[in-house]
């Protein structure tokens, strides 16, 4: 058989030789679930015409690089951050609590419009930063999830209107350090923020 006839064979058998060249999926095992965060309070039906007066918007809160992920933060001191073992959000948080704000204004009787799909710009535009959510455990006798939630509330339709500002807290006791129980208390301290927003954003 002569050479060139082999150069096909020969260069499959070195590629095979260097391993896969495209790795679809992850070595790592799969989580057993994945945490997610609901509003408490039902939102309401869209039954018929809203009062342009009680339209607001709600956008993604912005957030640090330390909850630019799935993982669960864990303060561990004034200066360290570590994650918590086994822990996975479905959906990056900020992502989550902005659909726990949204609910929980449409349940307290507001109009929420999504930008992205209507012309009409609302009456009021929600925006913000979630600067934190996550557990903190630097006091040990006192681990707690913490969340803060600085909003933004301004009016697309008066320009020249005062935007307002706000930062709202919320804290739960997490002595039950299990994936499941820090989110449960992450939802808690979630909603109590959202219920606040709510309240805030009708004034």
């Amino acid at each position: 058989m002569k050479l060139p006839a082999l150069a096909p064979l020969l260069a499959v058998v070195l590629l095979a030789g260097c391993g896969p060249l495209v790795q679809i999926g992850g070595n790592s095992t799969p989580p057993s679930s994945l945490l997610t965060l609901s509003a408490t309070a039902a939102p309401r039906a869209y039954d018929g015409p809203a009062k342009t007066a009680d339209t607001i918007s709600v956008d993604i809160p912005a957030v640090p690089a330390v909850l630019q992920t799935l993982r669960v933060p864990v303060v561990t001191s004034a200066t360290e951050v570590s994650y918590l073992t086994a822990a996975t959000w479905a959906e990056q948080p900020n992502r989550q609590f902005q659909r726990v704000l949204a609910d929980t204004l449409a349940a307290n009787g507001l109009a929420v419009i999504d930008v992205r799909s209507s012309n009409t710009p609302p009456t009021r535009q929600l925006t913000g930063a979630l600067r934190v959510f996550g557990l903190d455990v630097s006091d040990p006798a006192n681990p707690q999830v913490r969340v803060r939630y600085d909003a933004q509330i301004a009016y697309p339709r008066n320009p020249g209107a005062t935007v307002t500002l706000r930062r709202f807290e919320a804290a739960e006791p997490a002595f039950d350090q299990t994936p499941a129980a820090v989110a449960a208390a992450l939802n808690r301290a979630a909603n109590k923020i959202a219920a606040e927003v709510a309240a805030w954003s009708r004034t």
